[in-house]
């Protein structure tokens, strides 16, 4: 079945009702339903080849939401972009994924379509957040009726491009199967209710923001109040109106600064993409009575594990990532690829009906990230406890190999974050002669810390080869789109620190 088509199957009867509430900017289901059709036809009336995809670069808008729906609805393959994308990282994407059209910002046609037209590209337009753009013009011509072409399970409907931090980006292939499956999933396991209305304040580039909170409101045909971009002070004023948030860490950092924060009708509060600090959890608790539920996924995955959302699944616990979903399957393996003890560190490796097609054109690295009996190899450390629950400890290309031994920074992360004075800190390794590679860590000030003074308590508290060999203070971390740590861009500006 098309996707599209399978969320279309949740709206509600009445299509005239308040679908997403964009700043005042209304728009009903039926809305949803006639724009992306327009759009969807247009799309076709390019005689486009079949499995053609569609690059969106441009800011988040509900009009790109209805861009998405439209691509699903039309049978091609949606491949959304962080538009804080610059010409390098652009041209390796349009060259590796060869997208049939491009759909950009105004103020950057210029560039972008230059760019496009060199790699091949035959189709560009433009789309604002104002609800402007050359590609609404084309499509406002076109009928509101349209069909949803036909697709298998295992067709593919998205490609996302994964952060990159390690080499090139890779294009992670999600068929039609995979994200309902996930989205049907997560509508059990999170107890969605008619009544919910979602905050939606995430980027629609990512799988966070498209595939489980917008995808979450759709399959169940609940209300959406959008906001193109944080706004912390907005958004805590208007989280009274809603039962549903989800956001990444630094989100709830920000909201807990917010004096006029209200959660009065709020049921759900979710987190992810990023690790959440205990204390920011503790925090939230203290102060809106909510336990924040974390979970983990991947953009090769979907979501793979979480806390529970109702009380009969279990309690929520802090710092872990919960359980794996229903119908996903998780396991812990050693080096060796020998399983795990319980509480024992080692790889996590998945499988299940949200787990990805392969790699864009790499078949080579795609046959790589999958063992011999089938699972696939997240690339994360962690831990199963006694209960089930899952502990990231950190990437395993994170780890630090220091005098032959192995360190975890999440480990490390973790004292750290404990000791007075501290903020948030990231912990790398860098190279060192004698010892391969070094621990640093590089930390956000909460008050006065003295490195020294930090170096000291950590070795009462941990073995001494986990030590940091030198502490930085920074006013704050860099961070990706979605809120991680950018720990190779740490590692790039510490590398000759010990030549």
């Amino acid at each position: 079945m098309n996707l599209y088509a399978a969320l279309r199957a949740g709206f509600p009867a009445d299509l005239d009702t308040l679908a997403i509430d964009s700043d005042g900017a209304l728009y009903s289901w039926r809305d949803l339903i006639r724009g992306s059709a327009m759009l969807a036809n247009w799309l076709q009336k390019l005689d486009l080849p079949a499995g053609s995809r569609v690059a969106v670069h441009a800011d988040k808008s509900v009009e790109g939401l209805i861009l998405y729906l439209a691509v699903l609805r039309a049978g091609f393959v949606y491949l959304p972009l962080n538009p804080a994308y610059q010409a390098s990282e652009l041209t390796h994407f349009i060259a590796d994924a060869a997208p049939a059209v491009v759909v950009c910002a105004g103020r950057n046609f210029g560039w972008v379509s230059k760019l496009a037209f060199q790699q091949g590209v035959r189709w560009v337009f433009t789309l604002n957040d104002d609800r402007t753009g050359t590609l609404l013009d084309r499509a406002a011509q076109m009928s509101d009726e349209q069909e949803p072409v036909p697709r298998a399970p295992g067709d593919l409907a998205a490609i996302l491009y994964t952060s990159g931090t390690t080499g090139r980006s890779k294009g992670a292939m999600l068929s039609h199967g995979n994200l309902l499956s996930n989205a049907e999933t997560l509508k059990h396991y999170w107890a969605w209710r008619p009544d919910d209305v979602l905050l939606h304040a995430l980027p629609i580039f990512h799988v966070h923001g498209l595939f489980v909170a917008a995808h979450g409101a759709l399959l169940n045909g609940s209300r959406m109040l959008w906001f193109n971009r944080f706004d912390a002070t907005a958004v805590a004023a208007r989280l009274r109106e809603a039962t549903v948030f989800m956001g990444v860490p630094t989100l709830y950092v920000r909201l807990l600064q917010e004096p006029a924060l209200a959660t009065a009708h709020m049921r759900l509060f979710i987190s992810g993409s990023a690790p959440l600090l205990l204390d920011t959890w503790r925090e939230w608790q203290a102060r809106t009575g909510h336990l924040i539920l974390e979970r983990y996924g991947m953009s090769e995955t979907l979501m793979l594990t979480s806390n529970p959302c109702r009380p009969e699944d279990g309690e929520r616990v802090g710092g872990t990532v919960g359980r794996p979903l229903p119908g996903v399957g998780l396991r812990v393996r050693r080096d060796d690829g020998e399983p795990c003890a319980t509480d024992e560190i080692g790889h996590v490796q998945v499988r299940g009906p949200s787990v990805f097609c392969g790699y864009w054109q790499m078949p080579e690295k795609t046959a790589e990230e999958f063992t011999a009996d089938g699972w696939f190899k997240t690339g994360d450390v962690g831990r199963v406890d006694a209960n089930g629950y899952l502990t990231l400890i950190g990437r395993s290309k994170d780890l630090i190999i220091s005098g032959g031994f192995n360190v975890y920074p999440a480990e490390v992360e973790g004292f750290l974050n404990e000791l007075p004075g501290v903020g948030e800190s990231a912990v790398i390794g860098v190279p060192h002669a004698d010892f391969g590679e070094a621990v640093v860590a590089v930390i956000t000030p909460a008050g006065q810390p003295d490195p020294e003074a930090l170096i000291r308590a950590l070795k009462e508290r941990i073995a001494g080869f986990k030590v940091p060999k030198r502490v930085f203070i920074v006013d704050e971390l860099p961070r990706n789109a979605m809120g991680k740590v950018q720990k190779k861009l740490l590692r790039e500006q510490y590398a000759g620190l010990f030549a």
